[in-house]
């Protein structure tokens, strides 16, 4: 995609703090940190998120995630990390290539990524929510 921005990262067009690199992914320094180390982690080849990648490149993404955040516990000693992946507009996706968060967390580091809104009341529908997949 010629004008994304993360495609643009991978052919050396836009700046990057570079982490790691292989054959399929590139992983960067976010250049909107919410903490030290925060960390993007994306395909070289442009997906738009988690519902059009192919399994086995989605894998190689994870994997370097899990590189990643085994470098950091080794060498920083990061102990805590929040792996974020948005999907869709409506799930606050706001670049359309594949990227992975890794954000490293210490206490009172002010971040938080709660799950405000929950929905208890929707435990009285899981018998049908399952049923419905059964229909798959």
């Amino acid at each position: 995609m010629e004008n994304c921005i993360f495609c643009k990262v991978v052919r050396g067009e836009a700046p990057a703090w570079k982490v790691y690199e292989d054959e399929y992914t590139f992983a960067f320094l976010d250049i909107f940190p919410a903490t030290e180390y925060h960390t993007v982690v994306i395909p070289k080849a442009h997906y738009e998120n988690v519902l059009d990648i192919p399994a086995d490149i989605f894998l190689h993404v994870m994997d370097t995630v899990k590189k990643i955040i085994d470098m950091y516990r080794a060498k920083l000693g990061i102990e805590n990390v929040q792996i974020v992946h948005n999907a869709g507009r409506d799930a606050q996706q706001t670049v359309f290539h594949l990227h992975v968060h890794i954000v490293p967390r210490t206490a009172g580091d002010e971040q938080n990524l709660g799950w405000y809104g929950s929905h208890p009341e929707l435990r009285d529908k899981f018998d049908r929510m399952i049923e419905g997949l059964k229909q798959l």
